[in-house]
C-alpha cells in the first residue's frame, strides 16, 4: 500500500475532493491540516507552498488534486 499525505485545510474545497477520492477507494493517508496545525504549515512552506492541497504518494509531490497523476502513481 502506498505511503500517502495530504497537506489540506478545512475548506478547500480540492482538499476535500482528494479525501473523498482515497476514502472512496479505500486508500489509506495521513493527513496535515495547515489550518489547524502549525508544524504541519510550517513543513509546507519550508518545502516552498503556500497552497493546498499537497499530496505525497511515496515521497513523489503532486500538487493540486491531479487525479490523472495520482492514478499514476498508485499504479507503481
Amino acid at each position: 500500500m502506498a505511503d500517502i499525505t495530504i497537506y489540506s485545510t478545512n475548506t478547500c474545497p480540492h482538499c476535500v475532493a482528494a479525501k473523498e477520492y482515497f476514502d472512496q477507494k479505500g486508500i489509506p493517508f495521513t493527513e496535515k491540516n495547515v489550518q489547524t496545525d502549525m508544524n504541519a504549515r510550517k513543513e509546507l512552506m519550508s518545502m516552498g507552498h503556500m497552497g493546498v492541497p499537497v499530496i505525497f504518494i511515496d515521497g513523489e509531490e503532486v500538487v493540486g488534486f491531479d487525479r490523472e497523476r495520482i492514478e499514476d502513481l498508485l499504479k507503481k
